[in-house]
């Protein structure tokens, strides 16, 4: 007797397959496209982008009969990542006005690390509350830097030297230096980012690229006539941002040095000191202002302001010191008349856009009622 017909995921009926694909995630989804032709016309149905929506933002009305699902997915989620909504969910936190007025933010998960001079204080989020589980005394002077590595460490000092740490715990109980090397700048590092086997770092008014398998400089981006204030690094989309006196500039790092190789300009009123980058967005902040500017990555579109405190409640100046970013949630972190505060926004569950000059809001995107029930390569971080 012969053996039955092999049969593949690519041999079943576009229905099973439709049904199989609403178990699966947005991710997992576009990595199933991308395997063949026919699990590609599976994974692109309107049935399971429609599915995808509704869990992702169950509250948001999807026109009847509407084609392009996943296209309408794609845009909502783009337009909540550059934060262009006036209704985010949106919280302040005052803190204790006998202590520092917080000098860095990380976000992790549903907690807040606040750094206050030597002091580092984890947040849990508890919608609309805030409370501190942990905190950190150990430093004898105030935190410059929060980033960590599960087994590998590369630091900087201000004498511009570059180490890497095994950090994986030796019978010795020390960590060991395992590579080094010494950069010729102008100033202290400013910035740094690890990316594959490169390690960016800003200094002066350079960036420059090391080879950590051989700590020697693999390239350097000059910023004539710049001095660097803050930069951030997208080395998986060859982008990087400064910060200047008046201005944020963002670079395409593959471009040869002698040729023009910038993306765009943000201006900026004062020096920018505060800023993020990711593949949706660039956020520029000057600690005077009290407020922050997000602007589309490619275009230097400028897309929302956002401040931090409330203004309006307040007669006196606000201002930011520190911020952080993940995907659609941000927090600030400023000082008022009435002491410290932290303000967290979330534009997940958003609705109501911000309008656009001699422009009606979509009927798409219609605003939340109360009392309602509560390429192949870009789909890669669409979840």
């Amino acid at each position: 007797m012969s053996a039955p017909p092999v049969r593949t995921l690519a041999d079943l009926d576009g229905d099973v397959l439709a049904h199989c694909a609403g178990y699966l995630g947005a991710r997992d989804v576009s990595s199933l496209a991308m395997a063949c032709r026919p699990l590609r016309a599976a994974a692109y149905c309107d049935a399971v982008w429609y599915r995808l929506f509704r869990d992702q933002w169950p509250f948001e009305e999807v026109p009847r009969g509407a084609l392009g699902l996943r296209e309408l997915y794609i845009r909502r989620h783009t337009e909540v990542h550059q934060m262009k909504f006036d209704d985010p969910l949106s919280a302040i936190y005052h803190l204790n006005p006998a202590e520092a007025t917080p000098s860095r933010l990380m976000l992790d998960r549903n907690c807040i690390w606040v750094c206050q001079g030597p002091v580092a204080k984890k947040l849990s989020v508890d919608w609309p509350e805030a409370e501190v589980v942990e905190t950190h005394r150990n430093h004898g002077a105030r935190i410059t830097c929060m980033r960590h590595k599960s087994s590998l460490l590369v630091s900087s000092s201000k004498d511009s030297k570059v180490k890497i740490w095994d950090t994986v715990a030796p019978s010795s109980g020390s960590s060991s230096c395992v590579g080094s090397t010494h950069i010729n700048s102008s100033g202290p590092p400013i910035a740094m980012k690890c990316h594959e086997s490169l390690c960016y770092m800003a200094t002066g008014s350079e960036v420059t690229a090391i080879d950590l398998r051989t700590m020697k400089k693999a390239s350097v981006l000059a910023l004539h006539n710049h001095r660097i204030l803050s930069c951030e690094m997208l080395p998986s989309e060859w982008l990087i941002c400064t910060g200047t006196k008046n201005k944020a500039l963002l670079w395409d790092i593959r471009k040869a040095q002698e040729l023009p190789n910038t993306v765009t300009e943000m201006q900026s009123d004062g020096p920018v000191t505060l800023l993020h980058l990711d593949r949706y967005k660039v956020v520029t902040g000057v600690p005077s202002d009290g407020q922050v500017h997000v602007w589309e990555t490619r275009t230097g579109e400028l897309l929302n302001t956002l401040s931090c405190g409330e203004p309006a409640r307040s007669g006196g100046r606000i201002t930011v010191s520190a911020m952080a970013l993940d995907g659609c949630r941000m927090v600030m972190a400023g000082s008022s008349p009435e002491g410290s505060v932290l303000h967290y926004r979330d534009f997940l569950r958003s609705s109501t856009p911000i309008p656009l000059a001699g422009e009606e809001v979509s009927r798409f995107w219609r605003p939340r009622q109360f009392g309602e029930n509560d390429d192949e390569n870009e789909d890669e971080d669409y979840y």
